[in-house]
Parts: C-alpha cells; structure tokens; sequence
C-alpha cells in the first residue's frame, strides 16, 4: 500500500510541476518588449505613436481622421489624443488627457506586428465626429 501512495504522489507531484511550468510559459508568451511596442503604428485612418517609459509605463499618442463628402467636396474630421498608458503583458490601457470626458478609455493589445485598439466610453473621447481609435493598426517604425 505505501508503494502505491508513494507513486500517485510522485505522479502528482510531477503533473503539477509540469502544469505550472506550463502556465509560467504561456504568461512570459505574453509580455512584449520596449523593442516591440515603441514606433509608430498605422492604418487608414490613424496612426498611434508610442515609446515605452519604463516601470510598465507607455507614453501613446493618437491622431485620426473621419473623410467625408459635403456638398461643398470632399473634407475630414479630425482627433487628436495623447496621455501615459499603463501596460501589464501586452495589453496597455490609458485615458486621454485634456478630452473632457472621464469615461473614455483605449486598449492597446500589442501581437508582433500587429496593434489592436478598442475605445469605449460614451463620448467622442474628445474626438471629432466618427473619428475613433477603433482597430488593427500594422507597425511602420520601429523608432517613435
């Protein structure tokens, strides 16, 4: 009977070593980088600039822009953002400074080349009409 005991706690022992293993590494997965989050990060109708501050701490800026035809021919509205975003693995959150509005927030989910933002809040974030942060942004500098 103690052989037996000593096995199954020997089999558990090395399941839960391997479990936690496992989970260290998906954790490290993800973290990103200075390296991979600082540049400049674009799509058609915005571009986000960030450089890593240290102490989990991203200095972001955001310019978008809203194109439209008037009957006067074609024009733009335009939103500007900028504030210190605080990142934990790699998903950074920040609220813009100056916008007004003390419910707008932006997420940042940084994957290799590839930046995914949302924007909630029930305002404009102090944007102009239909600019928003909204979607997938591909990295086109590495330097900001």
């Amino acid at each position: 009977m103690s052989r037996t005991f000593v096995a199954l706690t020997l089999c558990c022992a090395v399941l839960t070593t391997i479990l936690m293993t496992s989970q260290v590494n998906a954790d490290k997965d993800n973290i990103v980088t200075a390296s991979q989050v600082n540049g400049t990060w674009k799509n058609k109708t915005g571009t986000f600039k960030i450089h890593a501050l240290g102490k989990q701490r991203l200095e972001v800026s955001f310019y978008g822009l809203y194109k439209y035809n008037s009957p006067a021919g074609p024009t733009a509205n335009e939103g500007e953002a900028s504030g210190i975003a605080f990142i934990e693995g790699d998903t950074a959150t920040f609220k813009p400074e100056d916008t007004g509005e003390d419910d707008c927030v932006i997420t940042l989910i940084f994957a290799k080349d590839r930046l995914t933002v949302s924007q909630e809040g029930s305002g404009t974030c102090g944007f102009g009409h239909n600019v928003r942060a909204d979607g997938t942004y591909r990295k086109v500098s590495g330097a900001k």
